[in-house]
Order: C-alpha cells, then structure tokens, then sequence
C-alpha cells in the first residue's frame, strides 16, 4: 500500500505551528526553563532525542534534561533555519528543520500535537549533517545511499 506524501498545512495552521517550533526555539536562546518546560506535551507520549544521548521518552527527563542545557553557561548557541511544517494528521504537524549549534549543522524534525488550543512539542530529533542544505535557487543534491 502506498504512503501517503504529508499534507501542506492550512496557512493559519501553518502559522501557529511554526510559532510554536520558533518558541521552542526562543526558550532555548532566552535560557528560558519555564517557556521550555511549557512547549512540551502533557498529555501523551514524548520523545527527545539530543545528538549522541540515549533517547529520551519520559516528560520528567526530557524537562529535566532541557533545564541542566539551558543552566549551562557553556551551552552553546542555537539558532533554526529553513522551517517547513507539514499536516500529519487532524492534531498533528511536524516541523522539518536545521539547526547551528556552534559550528555544527544539525536537521532536526520537532513534532506537535495540538492539545486544548495550543501546539505541543511530542518529539525533538536532531542529528549531523555531512553537507550545507540547497539554498531554495538550486537543485537539490542527488539522495544519498543508506548503508
């Protein structure tokens, strides 16, 4: 049976849920334990998955891993770059991403569920890039074999 491609998101959808990924990201910026610690679901599975730790799946670690980060004075910047959002399902929308982190660039996909109003985060990944993303003037580069 053939997958279906995600959806393009509703423009309004669109908005609140590129906010949404953008706050996740100024909580980080600000340092902001309370703003991180709000983003995240309560009210179902989470995931959290930093570059070379163990996953994360409880909401207690997650928020406390989020606060020794961001209680780091040594943390290093983060800044997003080339957001897109994508319509999962009714409630659901994730967010296809880059990160800098210091000098590495990182993809990362961050999920949400909507829950009573308002986006949720439900997953964080990120993981290396080998190479810089294709500016929106060129061609993508060829996809890369899976060994």
């Amino acid at each position: 049976m053939a997958r279906r491609p995600p959806l393009p998101l509703p423009a309004l959808v669109e908005d609140a849920v590129l906010a949404a990924n953008q706050a996740f990201y100024d909580a980080f910026a600000g340092r902001d334990i309370a703003a991180m610690e709000a983003i995240w679901s309560r009210e179902g599975p989470v995931a959290c998955l930093h570059p070379g730790w163990n996953p994360l799946t409880d909401r207690d670690e997650i928020v406390a891993a989020w606060t020794a980060i961001l209680r780091n004075p040594e943390a290093p910047d983060v800044v997003c770059e080339s957001a897109v959002a994508l319509m999962l399902g009714g409630d659901t929308a994730m967010v296809i991403c880059h990160e800098r982190v210091g000098g590495a660039l990182l993809a990362c996909t961050n999920l949400f569920r909507l829950e009573q109003g308002a986006w949720r985060m439900v997953l964080h990944q990120a993981g290396p890039v080998g190479e810089e993303p294709p500016t929106r003037d060129e061609e993508p580069p060829p996809p890369h074999r899976m060994h």
